[in-house]
């Protein structure tokens, strides 16, 4: 009995403190969007599959540069950051999940973080997962291996997503938008 009291208390206490997967907003002035750590499932739910669903179906992947990247992909953790209000994520998610998913990537390797739109939360998260990312422009798509950051697209491709992909993942010259570098 005294175990089961334990477990029952661990479990509460992890489930208290673990973040929310798909948390969403809702405004007073009826603004709904997602924030901190979202899936596929909080894509695919309403209000968001209205955009998510259609755009992800039509994308024509180019099926021959996902093919190059596919072995070298699965040796990256991603981090998506995006905004599920923000217009150029709302074209560019649904479009980088497809791929990823052509790709077959490994999604256990995937974080998308949804971020805030509000006046004194604009680009955060409730977690704070984009704090020392330097995330200014939504979506960023940040490709790290053994830990660390090797490159990023940021809010839209210079060439197209699959070449982008490609020359990251290849190890090639790379400046994304709104590079600092």
């Amino acid at each position: 009995m005294k175990a089961y009291f334990l477990f029952i208390l661990l479990l509460s206490f992890t489930i208290s403190t673990s973040q929310k997967i798909n948390q969403e907003i809702k405004t007073e002035k009826g603004l709904q969007f997602l924030v901190g750590p979202i899936n596929l499932d909080g894509l695919q739910s309403e209000p968001y599959k209205n955009w998510f669903t259609p755009s992800y179906l039509n994308y024509t992947v180019d099926k021959l540069l996902t093919k190059m990247m596919k072995k070298s992909l699965g040796e990256y953790k991603v981090k998506l950051f995006l905004g599920t209000w923000c217009g150029d994520s709302k074209r560019e998610t649904p479009r980088i999940l497809k791929i990823l998913h052509e790709a077959k990537f490994p999604m256990k390797n995937l974080e998308i973080i949804a971020l805030d739109r509000r006046k004194g939360f604009y680009k955060k998260s409730p977690g704070g997962e984009e704090k020392g990312l330097n995330i200014i422009k939504v979506p960023t798509l940040i490709f790290l291996k053994n830990g660390k950051e090797v490159n990023r697209i940021v809010e839209s491709p210079i060439a197209s997503l699959e070449e982008d992909m490609l020359a990251i993942l290849s190890g090639e010259t790379y400046i994304p938008n709104y590079s600092s570098k």
